[in-house]
């Protein structure tokens, strides 16, 4: 292709490419399918290899990470980024404290109308700085001391959140300052990951993200998957400023930087209390840490009329929120076994209150992961909860260490180590070359496995049979009358009367849900055989995918990952499973036993007219429980989840919904009451 015409080429592929990525890593809207988005990609880059001179610093393909760096570059700030005072006022008496003190600087007197602030929260990540001149990115650095930062610009690129050109009419110079962070599904994956290579894991998100952009390599930081929000400015030029903080971010939003949608512009010390009260109740919904919300006089004017005290504005302050970190000790150390055998090391603590709740247990992952922490008897460590994640140590205090004399020498207690064989069962534990996680052999024959396994059997995702719950599960294995789930379809009154504490007519309504259960899904039997890696998602995507258990259980590695989000390691748990032979044998008696199936129904489901619709639901419906509606909306083919965004097609709402009625408002997603979903679904 001749220069003039790569040259033109090129440009419309980056221009393309970036509005892709906005769609996708900033508005959570995908534009097009992977396959488009990667042959756009790889034909900017053979044009780029073709002509070397087109390469410019906003090509996307510039993301991927340079060659190591000796060491960071200092940057000093045109503007210095200075920090917020803290108000470590967790209570309502903090904000107000604030609002007192921005009127009585303004000389506000009572009958004065109430102050707008713009509320945001504090997310807990890195502080950067983008300078963008003319629209593209041409540095980026840390913080610092807040005269000085070191520039990450390479590492920064690979952050895909962030634009390299900026879109419409851009200034001549505009500094964005925000925090770099990392989810925590990010952040979860990415460990997950991690540990089954064996590798280092990352004790945080927070220090996932600061040890990311620190990092010398940036392929290494590359393979981070970093997130990004911006929140205020440094230094511009050629720009006239908006006359408001809340407008500089909808602007900001504008030119395609992501700006967090939790954000309001409030009056008075009661606006501050409310959102303050309304992001600690989302605070666990969100899907990144935050430890506070921070509040900012909205008007730029008063802002510069308020001015700085020692480095600090006085137009601004984060209020925070109770410490999701806490100390306490380990009073001994445990191992779980898992319904596929695998081992965890779990730590018992005194109890500490943490996250909004009172934490006793605390997982170490593994053994690699517990000797890595050298978590031992005795130690006093710091525990840390976050949203819906399992409390965890984060590390040890040397300090406070127990020592076998006052003048040191080797610690009281030894360091962790794995049992060698089952603590339930007494069979070999091993763990293979590949993996970091150790597995009891015992398979069904280790009652721990059986009991695990039989309760989710019986899971309500699963063959929902009503009342067989861990007591009872316990009683039935410890007493040898069930070994398999399919012993469960072979009990008498008799078996289950015989039970501890089991009335005769507790007895008959358990008999009854197993005769129930009989009926179901071919996406539930497969998620309730418990095979590996396959959860209640991919049980579908199976049942949809082959339509008969026969076909499933034939299929070989390539077929299997012909099945959407199947990849090589589902497949390989799949045909594991079923090359099993006592696993057919268990499945043939089920089937024997009369559990059934309408065969195919999956496939049906393509001709619906909600097939590949995403459904959130909230509130509390007038006659259906939200699992009832989810069954609904799955067996026609829908997806439920639990966040509204851009990708949602309809919200299911009813009594005392929430925020994501809120956001489905603003978003302009289709919202639907109980008539309307029912109307939908007879549709």
């Amino acid at each position: 292709m001749p220069l003039r015409d790569a040259a033109a080429r090129a440009e419309a592929l980056r221009r393309q490419i970036e509005q892709h990525n906005h769609a996708y890593y900033v508005l959570d809207a995908p534009t097009i399918p992977d396959a488009e988005y990667d042959r756009l990609f790889r034909e900017l880059q053979a044009l780029e290899t073709d002509h070397p001179a087109l390469i410019t610093a906003d090509s996307p393909t510039q993301r991927v990470g340079g060659k190591p760096l000796p060491g960071f570059a200092p940057v000093r700030h045109a503007v210095p980024m200075l920090s917020i005072r803290t108000e470590t006022d967790t209570e309502p008496s903090g904000a107000r404290a604030f609002d007192a003190r921005v009127r009585r600087e303004l000389e506000l007197a009572e009958a004065d109308p109430d102050v707008d602030y713009a509320a945001e929260l504090k997310f807990d990540g890195l502080a950067i700085n983008l300078r963008y001149e003319d629209g593209v990115l041409v540095q980026a650095a840390t913080r610092g001391d807040g005269e000085t930062g070191e520039d990450v610009t390479q590492n920064i690129r690979t952050v895909r959140r962030i634009p390299l050109r900026l879109a419409g009419n851009a200034p001549q110079v505009l500094e964005v300052r925000g925090e770099a962070f990392m989810s925590r599904p990010d952040f979860e994956r990415y460990n997950e990951g991690q540990r089954a290579l064996g590798l280092p894991t990352l004790v945080n998100p927070r220090n996932g993200a600061a040890g990311s952009i620190r990092q010398l390599d940036p392929a290494l930081a590359a393979r981070r998957p970093l997130s990004f929000y911006a929140y205020g400015l440094g230094e511009t030029r050629g720009w006239e400023l908006p006359a408001t903080h809340s407008d500089v971010l909808g602007t900001l939003a504008a030119f395609g930087l992501p700006v967090c949608e939790h954000r309001q512009v409030v009056q008075g010390a009661e606006g501050l209390i409310a959102f303050h009260a309304r992001m600690r109740e989302m605070r666990d919904g969100l899907t990144f840490d935050i430890d506070g919300v921070v509040y900012k006089v909205d008007s730029l004017a008063l802002q510069q009329r308020l001015g700085f005290v020692t480095r600090e504005p006085r137009w601004a302050v984060a209020h925070k929120y109770p410490a999701q970190e806490a100390l306490t000790t380990v009073e001994a150390i445990e191992v779980q076994l898992g319904r596929t055998g695998a081992i965890t090391p779990v730590a018992r603590l005194a109890p500490v209150f943490v996250g909004g709740v009172t934490v006793t247990n605390a997982t170490l992952h593994n053994e690699a992961e517990a000797r890595r922490k050298d978590v031992r008897i005795g130690d006093t460590v710091v525990v840390r909860r976050a949203g819906d994640v399992i409390p965890e140590v984060v590390s040890v205090v040397l300090d406070k260490r127990p020592m076998k004399d006052l003048f040191g020498g080797e610690p009281l207690h030894p360091a962790f180590e794995l049992p060698k064989a089952c603590p339930v069962c007494g069979s070999a534990v091993e763990r293979p070359e590949d993996e970091a996680i150790a597995r009891c052999t015992g398979g069904l024959f280790c009652p721990a496995q059986r009991k695990q396994a039989l309760l989710h059997f019986a899971g309500r995702r699963a063959m929902d049979i009503e009342g067989l719950g861990d007591r009872i599960v316990e009683q039935l294995v410890d007493n040898a009358i069930v070994k398999t789930p399919a012993d469960l379809y072979k009990l008498g009154l008799l078996a289950i009367v015989s039970l501890e504490r089991l009335a005769e007519k507790s007895a008959a309504n358990i008999l009854a849900a197993i005769e129930k259960s009989k009926t179901t899904t071919l996406a539930r039997f497969i998620f309730a055989l418990g095979i590996r890696n396959v959860g209640e998602a991919t049980a579908k995507d199976l049942a949809r995918h082959f339509g008969n258990l026969d076909a499933l259980m034939a299929a070989d590695l390539d077929r299997l990952q012909q099945v959407p989000d199947v990849g090589p390691v589902v497949a390989a748990s799949v045909a594991r499973f079923f090359a099993e032979p006592h696993n057919i044998e268990v499945i043939e008696q089920l089937r024997a036993a009369g559990v059934n199936w309408p065969e195919g129904e999956a496939l049906a489901t393509v001709s619906s007219p909600i097939a590949g619709k995403t459904f959130v639901l909230t509130g509390t419906l007038p006659t259906l429980t939200r699992d009832e509606a989810k069954d609904m909306i799955e067996g026609l083919g829908g997806k439920v989840v639990g966040s509204v965004s851009k990708k949602t097609d309809y919200v299911v709402a009813g009594a005392e919904a929430g925020s994501k009625l809120d956001k489905a408002q603003a978003l302009g997603v289709t919202i639907l009451d109980e008539t309307q979903f029912r109307e939908l679904i007879s549709s």
